[in-house]
């Protein structure tokens, strides 16, 4: 359907046009701007259309993310009609886009035609420099803005500092901090982010209170600081008195931050207070960036039926909200709930390689081996996507966790690009779980030349070793470890009480209730054995010592490294410091042992109570006796 062009209009000057498009720029109006420059195109207004319309609609599509036609109404503009705005207007878009090298090489072009630097440019440079984490060119870049006086521009060494903190080099951004003349509010929160990320929070609570001015981001910064480490009542205080106190209120960027946070560090009393502001101020019509955010923080947070309520309930829903709904369900091996609403998602969004990497993740969770193999084989021709290296790995993991290991290894072998570590790193964990040491050796000496310092491997083989009745080859290789001063990663494993996290490692006995955690482990032991648990000796390895020998001392002190596991130690603590009957909710940050496995399960039953479990792969929901992953995993 044409839009109708009536006569006033297309008699309008080209300076009116050019407000008008100017003020669809300013108004958000992309529907409004896009028929005006078809309108143009076609003849329809501006029968000669001049380069300041083509600035203005340059302008336009910057502003409103469409970097492909910017990039095309820039080159259609002569470059004696170019200023240094128009070129400024178009890094910073690329470098918003994900298209940061495309901004470097902007820049680049710019420098050859001589047009004049200012602060903003140098600011959209480092800013690419940033997202690219490229310290070499951001380096040159400040010395450029020292050598042509940009120096005591507080945009541009607010750009330099940002651009050293991104790439981790907090003592740079000091050093330009304290050189400055004049600081803003925005130079004081990029160091508080950086000191927080890099320092701490401890240090950088100190910047915080030091701070002449605060933003809402510098209050962002950090009570996400505190709640991405557990400090529960320190970031709600500091919430408190961001809202109550200071009276700013809380925006969609903010409320988004702060439920990533609480996502990544399994915070669901943060979460659920965040989610109710959100309903509080605005409804229930929640912008969609928010209830995306909501979906994704239920789900990585143990809650993923309080996940799909909020996702039903979303007024709009696109392929990023849906994105998060499925890969939260693949993780609670909800496999077959996956594929039964994976045809709803196609009559409300286009599925990206994201949603396919989703889908194919619950396949592998859920051992829907067929489906998977359907989904995967159907990507470009029925859905337009291009597999990419992601695909291949779920691909292999749900192979090979079927037991399918030479299909899987043929794969890796057909793969159009070089497998990486996630790759090998499936196939090697299968090799694990079907006892298949020779493939594990091969797929070990490949994984060291890529990663020499991931124990993960090193580990998982050694105890292939062990297991395989071969302890002189797990001793050497632990040895070799040893040796070259790579140490394994600890396991950790943190329980929410209190509004406080509290972190436990195996053998932990440096908590405040060490006695009352290790007296209720020695009951739950009691318990558990009398409703048929055995420990699985097999799943402990020993420097030296072999799990299948007759020794019962030996046999004794591998137990009782069993019975200290990091989870087992959250368990006891969660049912010291709960109501009875309550859900216990663990994090830990690696795979959960074949032991904790099936004591767990025992302990839900004896209990009676629900434990849901987050290793590093997904999530394991243990009630009555049962597991959600059915001992698939």
């Amino acid at each position: 359907m044409r839009w109708p062009i009536n006569a006033a209009l297309a008699s309008l000057p080209n300076r009116h046009l050019r407000s008008l498009i100017r003020a669809c720029t300013r108004q958000c109006s992309i529907d409004m701007g896009k028929k005006l420059h078809a309108a143009i195109i076609t003849g329809r207004l501006a029968p000669m259309p001049d380069s300041f319309l083509h600035n203005a609609l340059l302008h336009f599509y910057a502003a409103h993310g469409s970097a492909c036609s910017a990039r095309k109404l820039f080159d259609e503009i002569p470059n004696s009609h170019k200023d240094a705005v128009d070129w400024t207007v178009l890094m910073g878009c690329f470098s918003r886009h994900g298209m940061p090298q495309s901004g470097l090489r902007l820049f680049v072009e710019m420098r050859r035609e001589n047009v004049r630097v200012d602060d903003v440019a140098m600011a959209c440079l480092f800013n690419a420099c940033a997202r690219l984490g490229n310290v070499e060119i951001g380096e040159q870049g400040h010395g450029f803005v020292v050598k042509v006086g940009l120096g005591s521009s507080v945009k541009a060494c607010n750009g330099v500092m940002d651009m050293y903190v991104k790439c981790g080099l907090l003592g740079m951004a000091r050093r330009v901090f304290e050189e400055m003349g004049e600081r803003s509010v925005v130079s004081w929160t990029v160091i508080l982010d950086g000191v927080v990320k890099l320092e701490g929070v401890g240090s950088g609570r100190m910047v915080f209170d030091n701070m002449p001015d605060r933003n809402e981001v510098a209050w962002t910064i950090m009570i996400v600081g505190y709640v991405s480490v557990g400090l529960i009542r320190e970031g709600f205080s500091l919430l408190e008195e961001m809202i109550f106190g200071c009276g700013l209120g809380l925006n969609y960027v903010t409320l988004c931050s702060f439920l990533s946070a609480s996502a990544q560090s399994g915070d669901t009393m943060t979460g659920r207070w965040v989610h109710a502001y959100a309903v509080k101020a605005v409804g229930n019509e929640i912008d969609i960036m928010v209830g995306t955010a909501v979906v994704n923080m239920y789900a990585k947070c143990g809650r993923v039926d309080t996940a799909l309520k909020v996702f039903e309930h979303m007024h709009q829903r696109n392929e990023v909200t849906w994105n998060a709904l499925l890969s939260g369900l693949a993780m609670h091996g909800r496999g077959k709930l996956v594929l039964n609403m994976f045809p709803q998602m196609l009559k409300e969004a286009k599925p990206d390689d994201l949603t396919f990497t989703a889908l194919l993740s619950a396949c592998s969770h859920s051992g829907l081996v067929e489906q998977g193999r359907h989904y995967f084989d159907n990507l470009e021709a029925s859905y337009g996507v291009t597999p990419k290296i992601e695909h291949y790995a779920c691909m292999v993991d749900l192979l090979g966790r079927a037991g399918h290991l030479e299909e899987a290894e043929v794969l890796i072998k057909k793969m159009p690009m070089p497998p990486n570590e996630v790759v090998l790193g499936s196939l090697l964990g299968s090799c694990r779980v079907h006892g298949k040491l020779k493939l594990g050796e091969r797929i070990l000496q490949e994984l060291v030349r890529m990663h020499p310092h991931n124990t993960d491997h090193h580990v998982l083989i050694s105890n292939m070793y062990a297991l395989g009745g071969k302890q002189d080859k797990a001793n050497s290789l632990r040895q070799d470890l040893k040796n070259r001063g790579i140490r394994k990663v600890p396991g950790m494993s943190s329980v929410y009480v209190g509004c406080q996290v509290h972190q436990f490692s195996a053998g932990d006995k440096s908590h405040p209730q060490t006695m009352e955690i290790y007296m209720k482990l020695d009951e739950m032991i009691q318990r558990l054995r009398l409703a048929g648990y055995v420990p699985n000796t097999g799943s402990q390895v020993f420097p030296g010592v072999d799990s299948r020998d007759d020794d019962a001392d030996k046999l004794e002190e591998i137990e009782q490294a069993l019975f200290c596991h990091s989870e087992k130690l959250a368990v006891c603590f969660g049912l010291i410091s709960t109501r009875a009957g309550s859900p216990l909710y663990i994090f830990k940050n690696l795979r959960i042992c074949v032991d904790c496995h099936s004591a767990m399960k025992i302990v839900s039953h004896v209990y009676n109570r629900e434990i849901v479990i987050r290793d590093r792969n997904r999530f394991h929901c243990f009630k009555q006796g049962s597991c959600s992953c059915s001992d698939y995993w």
